[in-house]
């Protein structure tokens, strides 16, 4: 299938395409829709990006577009690029010149060239990528495939216009897009491009952690993000971008006990979280829960192997991962934090006997985030032993219905103690010190062991007698805020 095949005409709906026809012909250039938009058009997907493309005078074009379109069009133009934006309404364009492009070895900048459109297409990174649609009088609405791209979409294969090893040298961020265009689209990549993507792994470390964190954050969102994570560790790249996930791999066995595969492990998790939350912060948090196991790992002779406070150890890598894969490093981040830390506090009360206490603690200690963390929680259960995954879930019922009743009687969720450390400080004419802290902890281990309800008259008479075994005497006797 090469050359021009099929007319399009009917995707070429609006005053974007038909006003980029216009100035193209009042500027006698080539021009050409490119990119996703064409893909997505076979793929039956909605697409935001548009990209026209033009055989010289990127920028030109798109100024006498934006003319063309009047007052509400915003142009922005980057010179330095050699490309430019025009946005009108619910549109946005982006322009540049057809080019060529060739790289130096160890450099993250191309030389850029001006180019013919099958310049432009051969450079693209997989065939899919590099079909385009003529906007120009003569063949308006007529396909431009010269690598078979429509093609590939039938077979859903991903392949390289040029060789795939000078595709990859040359820009090596192509190899994590093309796990991820594998991953989403739920493609395979052809051999010959999937053997390159090995050559070339150590390629990838001239790439900036950013971008591989805008692949990865892309490939976090589709329906099975795991596949992603398997081709990089297929093609040598997971022990490049994440080395603590290589770490779970594999089994090891003494006396005859060995444990389960913790990166099996995790994709399933990740998986089964997938298909019940689009939050790719949850997503993420699935794919880290056991990230310590290979540090916590023990043989021990009567137990077999243990991972004991995984999660914890967890949890304080958390911010340094995330550190150098340029991870957000805010509230994201924290989440993702306490998910790691607490996964195993509801398979604890699984395993238990389920005392309010153990519930309200951790209905303390997860605040708003309690859904999350059971839903990671359950996903976790990925025992081949179906009448423990039976088991398991049957008590997770028991603690979700226990969660809502002590919620609704008790208020824990988000429980601030009826008396501050201020107030504390206050009637005791303290300045901060242990003694504070201690008065604190004991009133909000009271409530949450039940000891005393989470009123400001039970708080108080506690407080009271909890100083007098302290030594401390009353100044400033508190009163209820109303």
């Amino acid at each position: 299938m090469n050359g021009i095949i099929v007319n399009l005409r009917e995707y070429l709906v609006g005053a974007g395409f038909s006003v980029v026809a216009q100035a193209a012909e009042e500027l006698g250039v080539r021009a050409c829709v490119v990119g996703g938009y064409v893909r997505d058009i076979f793929l039956g997907r909605a697409s935001k990006d548009i990209d026209i493309v033009t055989v010289g005078k990127g920028i030109e074009l798109a100024e006498r577009v934006a003319q063309i379109l009047g007052k509400h069009a915003h142009l922005s133009v980057f010179r330095n690029f050699g490309t430019a934006q025009v946005k009108y309404r619910q549109l946005e364009l982006e322009f540049v010149g057809a080019r060529k492009e060739s790289y130096t070895r160890g450099s993250r900048k191309p030389i850029v060239e001006d180019g013919t459109m099958q310049d432009d297409q051969i450079r693209r990174d997989f065939t899919v990528n590099a079909m385009a649609i003529s906007l120009n009088k003569e063949d308006y609405g007529e396909l431009i495939d010269p690598f078979d791209g429509l093609g590939d979409i039938k077979r859903r294969i991903l392949r390289t216009p040029a060789e795939p090893n000078v595709t990859f040298s040359d820009d090596p961020l192509r190899m994590m897009r093309a796990i991820r265009f594998a991953t989403t689209l739920q493609f395979n990549i052809h051999p010959v491009t999937f053997n390159a993507i090995y050559a070339n792994r150590e390629r990838l470390s001239i790439v900036s952690a950013e971008r591989i964190a805008e692949e990865l954050n892309k490939m976090m969102k589709a329906e099975q993000p795991s596949r992603g994570f398997v081709l990089m560790d297929e093609s040598g790249l997971l022990p490049i971008v994440f080395p603590e996930l290589s770490a779970l791999k594999g089994i090891e066995t003494k006396d005859g006990r060995g444990h389960k595969d913790n990166f099996q492990h995790t994709m399933q998790v990740l998986d089964n979280v997938a298909a019940q939350s689009e939050d790719i912060y949850l997503r993420w948090a699935a794919v880290f829960h056991d990230i310590a196991k290979p540090l916590c790992k023990r043989y021990d002779e009567r137990l077999g192997w243990t991972f004991h406070n995984h999660n914890y150890v967890g949890e304080k890598m958390i911010p340094r991962i995330f550190r150098r894969v340029k991870l957000p490093l805010d509230d994201r981040m924290k989440f993702v934090q306490k998910m790691v830390g607490l996964h195993m506090r509801p398979i604890a009360l699984v395993e238990e006997t389920v005392t309010d206490s153990a519930v309200r603690r951790l209905l303390f200690d997860a605040g708003d985030d309690i859904d999350a963390l059971m839903m990671l929680c359950r996903a976790d259960i990925t025992s081949r032993n179906p009448e423990k995954v039976r088991r398991f879930l049957d008590n997770f019922r028991m603690v979700t219905e226990k969660m809502k009743d002590l919620e609704e009687r008790d208020r824990i969720r988000n429980m601030q103690p009826p008396i501050s450390g201020d107030m504390i400080m206050h009637a005791f004419d303290m300045q901060p010190c242990r003694e504070v802290g201690e008065l604190k902890m004991a009133i909000k281990d009271a409530i949450l062991d039940g000891v005393i309800p989470n009123e400001f008259q039970a708080a108080y008479d506690f407080l009271l007698k909890k100083a007098e075994e302290m030594g401390l005497k009353l100044k400033n006797p508190l009163k209820e805020v109303e």
